[in-house]
């Protein structure tokens, strides 16, 4: 009987010479990465990475970043893809509550953002992720298979309050979702799936996961750029391709009449909705777009709507993948009727396990064997899934999500704000911008000033678009703030 494989392995072994990953001029067939892979988890290992324990990985996209992902599933340590636009200071304590020991690093900007790490992490080791990639290393001797229930990766995510979690995701709920994806789309969808989003977010991993286990070409592009993408749509033959609402927008900016890829087979856009009249534009343009509904917790894809098909008042909701189930909560916790909002709950086999060292908050996220979204939507009589809003408070901008918690805090380390709010300004390019609403002692800073303390403490993509300074902030009777009332005064006011 012969011994079960890793996933990499076996896929060498059946289709060895099939391209899994193009990039960057390269063209690396599944033999070639399964002994690259091989060599790196060796290389891991002599590192200090060992089986059980996580491996933080600050790299931007490209073949290193898979590179690494392969030999941690490999070498049995759970992959902890860091955000790279983020800096030192907000990076830190996702790796000190992590406990990670080995940080790998991409070259230049993220190289520094590594050292910092390293001086203000005791006992956190940084190499380059170029430590890998060493063709003279030996393979990792006989590599074992899979573990379901092993953690593959952690992804920091945050809730409402901001405050970041590390999704802990099984292998085997990978699995599952990647199944469930490709009976719900298709398989011909994935057989090469253009990646250009980023594959430290679960919507950019699960690309790479998927492929893999289904034996497919990732097409991997270092950012999203427009016009190169369209080119690529064409010129690569990509089957699939995961955007988000901006990214498509400009797509269709940068295609312009041309007429719609013609080996491409599903669109999948997901990360914030989807204006209706987006929609329509790529209907008009021939792309099957499959609109989606997805989160961290749950290895990405929820609902989706099948490619190409319609999207208007009959035909807006999304379909739940295969295994999964979907149910709408009321504020007691009663199932809501068919039609009638309330909170969306997700059942199924591709759930993550917990948060990292968050008991109570994953017992609370994960109570009685739903997933509690804290997203308001509505299902039909079909039993088909309409999303009405993100969290409540959540700014989605550009496909990112910037909680207004953090924000405010940054804001609050300045010396002449008192009271800090964030909610978010409609924007026509990223949807959603974040605004700061403050409370100040004496004379207002400059709004220059402000954005540059906040540049030093936050991702660019955080950054408030402007600043209102206002006698006081809207609480409720417990003193809470009040964050809707703040972007229902951005909609009344958009000054």
């Amino acid at each position: 009987m012969r011994r079960e494989l890793p996933w990499l392995l076996e896929r060498a072994r059946r289709a060895g010479d099939r391209a899994a990953l193009e990039g960057g001029g390269e063209r690396v067939t599944y033999a070639e990465l399964a002994l690259r892979a091989r060599r790196a988890a060796q290389a891991l290992r002599e590192l200090g990475a060992e089986p059980g324990e996580p491996l933080g990985a600050l790299l931007g996209n490209g073949l290193p970043f898979a590179l690494a992902l392969h030999a941690s599933l490999l070498c049995g340590t759970a992959f902890l893809p860091l955000n790279a636009r983020l800096t030192a200071r907000e990076l830190a304590p996702q790796l000190a509550e992590s406990g990670a020991r080995l940080l790998l690093h991409g070259p230049g900007a993220l190289a520094e953002i590594a050292a910092e790490l390293g001086r203000a992490l005791p006992g956190l080791r940084v190499a380059p992720a170029a430590a890998l990639a060493r063709a003279e290393a030996k393979p990792l001797p006989d590599p074992a298979p899979p573990d379901p229930e092993a953690i593959l990766a952690i992804l920091f995510t945050s809730g409402t309050e901001g405050r970041p979690k590390g999704a802990l995701l099984p292998a085997g709920s990978f699995a599952a979702s990647a199944a469930a994806s490709a009976r719900h789309l298709g398989r011909a969808a994935g057989a090469r799936w253009l990646a250009c989003l980023p594959l430290y977010h679960v919507g950019g991993l699960s690309i790479l996961v998927r492929s893999l286990l289904a034996g497919t070409t990732v097409l991997l592009h270092e950012r999203f750029d427009a016009s190169a993408v369209s080119r690529a749509l064409d010129a690569e033959r990509a089957t699939g391709i995961s955007l988000v609402p901006t990214m498509l927008a400009r797509l269709l900016e940068a295609r312009g009449p041309q007429p719609a890829p013609a080996a491409l087979r599903c669109l999948l856009l997901g990360g914030a909705p989807a204006p209706a009249a987006l929609l329509e534009r790529a209907r008009e343009r021939g792309l099957p777009v499959a609109p989606t509904y997805g989160l961290t917790e749950a290895c990405s894809q929820v609902a989706t709507r099948r490619p190409g098909e319609a999207h208007g008042p009959e035909g807006a909701g999304l379909e739940p993948l295969p295994g999964i189930a979907l149910r709408i909560a009321r504020e007691d916790g009663s199932e809501a009727a068919p039609g009638e909002a309330g909170e969306i709950l997700v059942r199924g086999p591709g759930l993550m396990r917990g948060y990292l060292g968050r008991p109570e908050e994953s017992a609370a996220a994960l109570r009685g064997g739903w997933l509690h979204s804290g997203d308001l939507g509505r299902l039909d009589a079909r039993g088909w899934l309409r999303v009405l809003d993100r969290r409540s408070d959540l700014v989605v901008s550009g496909g990112e999500n910037v909680y207004p918690a953090e924000v405010e805090a940054a804001l609050l380390e300045h010396p002449a704000v008192r009271e800090a709010g964030v909610a978010g300004v409609p924007d026509p390019d990223y949807g959603s911008r974040p605004a700061a609403w403050l409370v100040v002692e004496g004379e207002p800073p400059a709004p220059d000033e402000l954005l540059a303390f906040c540049r030093a403490r936050l991702a660019g993509y955080k950054l408030p678009v402007r600043f209102t300074f206002v006698p006081a902030l809207p609480r409720g009777p417990g003193g809470k703030l009040l964050r809707r009332h703040l972007a229902r005064a951005s909609r009344e006011d958009p000054r």
